[in-house]
């Protein structure tokens, strides 16, 4: 009785974070309309500093930023600058669900990414799962022939990007310090999106200022109220939970920008969606997988802006 309570609890914190997640992507969308990602993810990763070194604050474990895996370390932060950038180009220029739709993707890539990086055993079922929800990546990419654009190019490369990120956490994670994982990639994003700034800035009033302050903040509070399900229940409850967000894409898409979930986009989706929730429950259950890639990852797709939910629950 109290195991399904702890479950409960954590599904409905995870339901509300992916709520406060989904309004981020909101906010970002909106400003996608005006300001380069550039500028939005300089900004943005400039205002979460502080809210993330009050987190560094407590960390009391001893030893100094160089990391033990270089190169593995440059890879991830490659890979999470290039996520942020193509993540918040999708949600600028494609209707919400369509994005959430492609980036759900990300389990299947992991999956997958995890044979050579990690040396995962894909059974048969997994690995069918992995075809079935990549053919709903090309339902939702639209099979009759319809122009795709930059922005389906950007959803695919954040997801693939992103899926890449987790993998390289799960190998060296255990290994290297979470402020190490947690700092290279938003110093990384802070610099290249500092030096690109120059060339595509615009003045921003205020208000839009407050937007992006909005940004860091969410994800931030988000973060916070992820791990707090994630440590209330068991990962196979909270993980799927992501998926409430195409709700709120049909919600916020209709609501504020006037936006509908086409056949092809909902059936696509629901396609990814069940394979990703097969995947997980597989993953979960004992002797099916060593590494349980897709499961650790708990994030997500990593902008190199905000704190690392995985990071975090390690600590």
């Amino acid at each position: 009785m109290l195991e399904a309570k702890s479950n409960l609890k954590g599904a409905m914190l995870a339901l509300f974070a992916f709520a406060i997640y989904s309004t981020h992507d909101v906010f970002v969308k909106f400003l996608g309309g005006t300001y380069s990602p550039i500028q939005i993810i300089f900004f943005s990763v400039t205002l979460s500093f502080p809210l993330v070194a009050l987190m560094l604050i407590s960390d009391r474990s001893d030893g100094n930023l160089r990391p033990h895996h270089p190169w593995w370390i440059f890879l991830r932060t490659v890979s999470s600058i290039c996520t942020g950038f193509t993540a918040f180009y999708a949600f600028s220029v494609l209707p919400l669900a369509q994005t959430y739709a492609i980036l759900f993707a990300t389990p299947l890539l992991i999956t997958l990414l995890a044979i050579p990086i990690l040396g995962e055993k894909v059974g048969v079922r997994r690995g069918l799962a992995v075809v079935v929800g990549m053919i709903g990546v090309m339902i939702v990419l639209r099979p009759t022939g319809a122009q795709l654009g930059w922005g389906h190019a950007a959803a695919l490369t954040a997801a693939v990007a992103s899926s890449l990120t987790s993998v390289i956490v799960r190998k060296i994670g255990q290994v290297e310090r979470a402020v190490v994982l947690l700092l290279f990639p938003m110093l990384a994003n802070f610099v290249v999106m500092g030096a690109a700034l120059p060339f595509v800035y615009h003045p921003m009033p205020i208000e839009h200022l407050g937007m992006v302050a909005v940004i860091a903040c969410f994800g931030f509070i988000a973060g916070f109220f992820t791990i707090k399900a994630y440590r209330a229940a068991e990962a196979v409850i909270v993980a799927p939970m992501q998926y409430s967000q195409m709700l709120w894409a049909a919600f916020y898409g209709y609501l504020i920008f006037n936006e509908g979930i086409d056949r092809y986009t909902l059936i696509g989706a629901s396609i990814i969606m069940a394979s990703g929730v097969y995947i997980v429950l597989r993953e979960g259950r004992a002797k099916t997988s060593r590494n349980t890639p897709v499961l650790e990852s708990r994030s997500r797709p990593e902008t190199g802006i905000l704190p690392r939910i995985s990071l975090m629950l390690k600590r």
